[in-house]
């Protein structure tokens, strides 16, 4: 068999890779995607039982130039109502829409190129099995709706972030110029269609038998979140939301998943498989076979380690400072404390010292001289205001929301990672959770609000909420119809969502991003404009295109 390097071969319109760096299935006390090295291919090893199993695999490792990186925090957290910039990082004008934010943006290009290599080698799978000699037809018919699953999902991206993409729906395998901007009513049918086709020859179970493979329910929820995003597009139809709703009904009723009893449980370091997760993006500890890793640990943290009595661990993280949440966030959207429990299980609001030691307070004026033993309170984020006479009496700093800046502000820990090697690792383990059940009933309740079923859509948020409340509040969690408005909805979502790669995407759908960015993010307020709304397209991909410019025009303000 002749060899030949798959990663050599161009595409014009996509990366440069086909495949194989890609995820194989790996025995341990639970089947789960992990990841094999893979160099060098013939071409037609992709025509065997085993070459598809590899080529649908590394599709999926192509998931992680989105989730769990700071290109898809960059593209998802930034620039929102929610959230704005830390002290530092190199990408704060993604948060600023100035114009660095431009064609040239390595992310852009990173996300694109990847995106469409992850396209390309489904493409490959979907050509190509029906034609492999020696595959069990079941297995078959899964690895083909597999890989029309991770299509639809990058498409579906693509378009929303995009808009007008090239449609490519068979293997690329000689390098090719001709490429256009399909309109997006052709792309969202497309992907409607792969979803639905895929559906019923995925595995029928709330998790797949190799923890990681896409599900009937993943692929449900999915084209759930499509059907609610399309009907507000300009490819928008009458019957998208009812269509959304019965998806989703079926991922609550019949999945066998179920919201965890604990709100603090769902993100917590360990428990990464759950009964709340439909699908996440596999990760590994390997350093040969975790690539970038997820990262999202270190992005959400304030600077504790410069602070008395504090250095840097693995358990508090490495704090890069990238993400911190706004005064909307922190004083409207998380204002119900006292029967709400996700602001205290979402953010951290204690520092123990683990540098004992006898210190000058830094940003507490309240006192000059602290002193620590090992495991003593360092620093304290109340969440409100405290009078100099209250915080004197504290043996510890406490850091109010009047002294929060870029540097100093309460930490996300949903994505804490102390299970790696060391305090300065930055390829992170954790797998990331890509949909998760409370995000299902978030959405049915968007779906059953825009039809006008106000009763309906309360009982649906109020299951969401009712878990979120401190035990014996969950009578004052739940709310009325006439409480239900479209403002409580965009909050509620932003309660239980946040720092999970959704609001960018949420805003844009709901057609408000310019708007309420204007109103609760002031570093972003003053340069964004509605051409916003979509990304640039990026410059390799348009030199790369026959005709440049006018044969994949660059969309319009950038």
């Amino acid at each position: 068999m002749k060899n030949n390097t798959l990663k050599n071969r161009l595409l014009a319109w996509g990366k440069t890779t086909l495949f194989f760096t890609g995820l194989a299935i790996a025995t341990s006390c639970q089947d789960a995607l992990q990841e094999d090295v893979i160099s060098q291919i013939g071409t037609e090893y992709l025509n065997t039982p085993k070459g598809i199993d590899d080529a649908i695999n590394s599709s999926y490792s192509s998931m992680r130039v989105w989730y769990g990186t700071e290109r898809g925090n960059n593209f998802t957290e930034f620039g929102t109502d929610i959230y704005t910039n830390g002290a530092d990082g190199s990408w704060k004008f993604m948060n600023t829409y100035t114009n660095q934010f431009d064609s040239q943006t390595g992310h852009v290009r990173e996300l694109w190129d990847e995106l469409y290599r992850g396209i390309n080698t489904a493409n490959a799978v979907i050509d190509r099995a029906p034609n492999v000699a020696g595959m069990d037809a079941t297995i078959r018919a899964q690895r083909i709706a597999e890989a029309k699953f991770i299509r639809a999902h990058h498409y579906f991206l693509l378009v929303q972030l995009f808009g007008p993409v090239e449609l490519r729906l068979t293997e690329t395998i000689i390098p090719t110029n001709e490429v256009s901007r399909t309109p997006e009513s052709e792309i969202y049918a497309a992907i409607i269609q792969d979803l639905n086709e895929a559906i019923p020859n995925l595995e029928d179970k709330k998790a797949s038998s190799q923890y990681g493979r896409a599900t009937k329910y993943a692929a449900e929820h999915l084209l759930g979140r499509v059907h609610i995003t399309k009907a507000t597009s300009s490819s928008g139809a009458g019957d998208d939301y009812s269509k959304a709703e019965a998806l989703l009904k079926d991922v609550i009723q019949n999945s066998g998943l179920r919201l965890l009893s604990d709100f603090g449980d769902v993100h917590a370091f360990g428990n990464e498989i759950n009964d709340e997760i439909i699908w996440s993006v596999q990760y590994t500890r390997s350093p040969l076979t975790n690539g970038g890793g997820n990262n999202s640990h270190v992005f959400f943290l304030m600077e504790y380690d410069t602070q008395p009595g504090m250095q840097r661990d693995t358990q508090n993280g490495r704090p890069f400072k990238r993400y911190r949440p706004t005064v909307y966030a922190l004083e409207t959207v998380f204002q119900n404390r006292e029967n709400d429990s996700r602001y205290k299980k979402s953010f951290k609001d204690t520092y123990l010292s683990n540098r004992p030691g006898t210190y000058t307070a830094t940003f507490d004026n309240s006192k000059t001289s602290l002193s620590f033993a090992a495991g003593d309170t360092t620093m304290f984020l109340p969440g409100f205001e405290m009078s100099v006479e209250e915080r004197a009496k504290r043996p510890y700093q406490v850091l109010v929301p009047s002294r929060y800046d870029e540097k100093l502000f309460p930490a996300l820990t949903k994505h804490l990672d102390p299970g790696r090697v060391d305090r300065t690792q930055f390829e992170g383990g954790r797998n990331y959770l890509a949909m998760r059940l409370a995000d299902t009933y978030l959405l049915l309740a968007e779906a059953q609000f825009r039809q006008g079923k106000l009763a309906e859509a309360t009982e649906t948020i109020n299951v969401v909420r009712r878990r979120a409340a401190w035990p014996g509040k969950e009578a004052e969690m739940e709310i009325t119809p006439d409480e239900f408005t479209f403002e409580f909805l965009m909050e509620e979502r932003a309660r239980e969502l946040t720092g999970e790669q959704t609001r960018w995407l949420d805003l844009k759908r709901w057609g408000n991003l310019v708007q309420r960015v204007k109103q609760y993010n002031p570093q972003a307020a003053p340069n964004i404009q509605d051409f916003h709304t979509l990304r640039p397209i990026p410059q390799n991909q348009i030199d790369r295109a026959a005709g440049n410019q006018e044969g994949f025009p660059q969309n319009p303000g950038y």
